[in-house]
């Protein structure tokens, strides 16, 4: 199973932003409805291959988990590869992979999704498959049962992934003090203490509120049409009763604005290579779409590639960094940060490095951006939106993900259009309200044990 600390999918990674064509052609022209439980369902039609992706989309992330109980949705997502009335641990990984199938899953801050890759001929064996998971998983008390024996692999997994990566550490530290006081301060993953004291009790209430029709949706991509998953999606989902426990709400809230300047430093002696981040309030396309647009525009610009003006800058010219860029993450539905970073070239101290990056950033938004730069930007979103169309699970993603937290279809097919109608004074005033001076910022460095270069 996938865990993603960033709270994206791959194709959302970082940035986090949404993108498809702008092209509303039958080649990928969503159809939507919902079954009478309740369950949304969309279908992407592509005919070029004889393949579908079927996901299934639970409106519920570690920002649902109740105080004291975190890492309960990463760790069900674990558990619902176990044993059910009828399929036996394993099972489902055998099926999938005897049709020569792929599968996987993957928890964020606000979603769960599970998702399989087959011959089109298979698609309503899939979903057999996630309705009796969604309805008939076991879960009990027994010790060798897989909701506690998921549970130590989830702690394996916390001391793998995060606890002996330096990186992720770090980031774990800075994330729990942005989001301090807001449901996604404790990172996906969990906490050691709490998800060990998780139950089969959490289990079995988490399951009965969250993994219901009318909390899911459907996403199928691929070699189908409309009236053949609803077909299919009636036969297998529609007769699954909803719980009546889903109200619809959900833990989001507003990100408070940082109030003071912090420093964090994480030493440890696998880090080879210094890192120098800071993180400053940013946005979400799903609480500002048009403020998110400029600034995904502006940072790019700014700091994104080898082609940008902060690389070039301390890069190619003043040779301080080996690396230097800018990145927000504008994928969840509430505010995420926006981060400047650089590593230091040898023989520079973080002292040098900082202060030739805060001059260039300084330097670089007075100046302004150019028509040319921002144009380019702007195209090669719209171009990766384009491009985004030719892999059936990176649309199922998309529409899943956006619609998971709340967002439009609309929205989705005018995100070409509306990427490039950012305005040059649009993505330079959105990096400079972000990096002004006198915005708090956290300051985080990733740093060898002894602390030294």
């Amino acid at each position: 199973m996938k865990y993603w600390i960033s709270g994206g999918l791959t194709a959302l990674a970082l940035s986090g932003s949404i993108a498809i064509a702008d092209d509303t052609s039958e080649a990928w022209s969503p159809e939507t409805f919902t079954l009478s439980n309740g369950m949304d369902v969309v279908v992407l039609p592509d005919h070029r291959a004889p393949v579908v992706t079927h996901m299934v989309w639970y409106k519920v992330g570690a920002v649902d988990e109740d105080p004291g109980k975190s890492g309960i949705a990463h760790l069900f997502e674990h558990v619902m590869f176990k044993d059910t009335d009828d399929l036996e641990d394993g099972e489902f990984d055998s099926i999938v992979s005897s049709l020569g199938g792929q599968h996987n899953a993957f928890t964020s801050w606000d979603y769960t999704a599970y998702y399989q890759r087959v011959a089109k001929q298979h698609l309503g064996q899939m979903m057999a498959l996630e309705a009796e998971r969604m309805t008939d998983l076991i879960i009990d008390e027994d010790p060798e049962g897989s909701f506690i024996t998921e549970r130590d692999v989830v702690r394996e997994e916390r001391r793998q992934r995060i606890d002996n990566n330096p990186s992720a550490v770090l980031q774990e530290q800075v994330l729990g003090a942005f989001w301090e006081g807001h449901p996604y301060e404790i990172t996906v993953i969990g906490v050691m203490d709490e998800v060990e004291a998780l139950t089969p009790q959490d289990g079995i209430d988490f399951y009965k509120k969250y993994y219901s029709p009318e909390n899911a949706i459907l996403v199928v991509a691929g070699d189908v049409s409309g009236e053949e998953v609803r077909a299919l999606a009636e036969e297998h989902y529609g007769q699954i009763e909803p719980s009546g426990l889903v109200d619809g709400s959900r833990k989001w809230a507003e990100v408070e604005p940082l109030t003071e300047i912090q420093e964090i430093t994480h030493s440890d002696p696998k880090v080879r290579q210094p890192v120098w981040y800071r993180y400053y309030n940013g946005t979400s396309q799903r609480r500002d779409p048009e403020f998110a647009y400029a600034l995904d525009v502006g940072l790019d610009v700014l700091g994104g590639g080898n082609t940008s003006l902060l690389y070039v800058a301390l890069v190619e010219e003043q040779k301080v960094a080996v690396n230097a860029g800018t990145f927000a993450w504008t994928g969840l539905h509430d505010d995420g940060p926006a981060v400047i970073y650089a590593t230091p070239s040898p023989g520079v101290t973080m002292e040098e490095l900082e202060a030739a990056v805060t001059a260039e950033l300084a330097k670089q938004l007075e100046a302004g951006f150019s028509d040319e730069d921002v144009v380019r930007v702007r195209n090669s979103k719209a171009a990766e939106s384009i491009y985004a169309r030719d892999s059936q699970q990176s649309m199922a993603n998309l529409f899943g993900s956006w619609l998971a937290i709340g967002g439009d279809i609309e929205t989705l097919l005018s995100y070409s259009d509306d990427i490039r109608s950012v305005t040059t004074d649009q993505a330079l005033e959105a990096v400079r309200s972000v990096f002004a001076d006198g915005n708090n910022y956290i300051e985080a460095q990733l740093l060898p044990e002894d602390g030294e270069l």
